[in-house]
């Protein structure tokens, strides 16, 4: 039978994961990520689905000009004197 997992840290060696993968992925559901080591080194980890959607979430955002037309920007005073330039010797 293989050996249990080294339950502080949900770490499995690849053997004792392949044998044991319906466990596994039982404890990704209910327990949080199960890391996975080959030749004792972390490989891949299993998580749940719910998991992965938490983590590649994307942000819907306003469109440009809803963004900036959302500032607040009307209200700030922005006026300036007219400049026409400057004079050049020729």
């Amino acid at each position: 039978m293989p050996a249990e997992p080294n339950v502080r840290n949900n770490s499995w060696k690849l053997e004792d994961a392949k044998a044991r993968f319906s466990e596994v992925v039982r404890r990704a559901r209910s327990e949080g990520p199960q890391h996975v080591t080959v030749r004792g080194r972390d490989s891949v980890v299993v998580i749940s689905t719910e998991e992965l959607k938490k983590l590649t979430k994307i942000e819907t955002r306003a469109p440009f000009v809803e963004f900036m037309e959302g500032l607040g920007l009307d209200k700030l005073p922005l006026e300036r004197d007219v400049d026409r330039g400057r004079e050049i010797d020729l």
